[in-house]
């Protein structure tokens, strides 16, 4: 059986390319570091956090390509070619996100670690277009755990945006 030394010198690295937040950034990683890792150890993105690293819970969501998956659960060679959209790329300076508004209006964290993962499954989950209720968010936002149970908040935070879109 052969075994690799994850500290040897000679370890094989893959080049990846992404679009992460807008901007085209070229990676060089082991095959087996997961997109999560990539933007916090490699990136320095921080916002979003790892919470079980077995897709439990949803503190890793981004999304990819407009779609929201748990980071922690894909290898980062797997989106080569990908845009990635995380906390950090939602709003800009000055100009929130209207869902970071929203959850900032609501109280929707109290101690904000799974935040960023709820804002940016929120986000997806708004692009999919399939929740119309308060029920239906809770479904649709179920892999996105609250520990400190801000969930009534959250659902508010999110409805409100729903509903301004839907406004429009």
């Amino acid at each position: 059986m052969t075994t690799v030394d994850p500290h040897a010198e000679s370890i094989m690295t893959v080049g990846v390319d992404l679009t992460i937040n807008g901007q085209k950034t070229h990676l060089d990683i082991v095959p087996w570091t997961t997109l999560l890792d990539a933007l916090r150890e490699t990136l320095h993105l921080t916002g979003t956090k790892k919470g079980c690293d077995h897709g439990q819970c949803g503190a890793c969501t981004v999304l990819v390509d407009g779609v929201r998956i748990n980071s922690c659960l894909a290898l980062c060679v797997t989106k080569d070619g990908a845009e990635v959209t995380t906390i950090e790329g939602l709003g800009e300076v000055g100009h929130l996100h209207p869902l970071q508004a929203a959850f900032i209006e609501h109280d929707a964290f109290q101690c904000g670690y799974c935040t960023p993962g709820q804002i940016c499954s929120a986000a997806g989950l708004l692009k999919e277009g399939k929740a119309k209720t308060a029920d239906e968010i809770r479904e649709l936002m179920s892999g996105n755990l609250c520990r400190c149970g801000a969930y009534p908040n959250i659902v508010a935070a999110i409805q409100q945006v729903m509903d301004a879109e839907a406004a429009r």
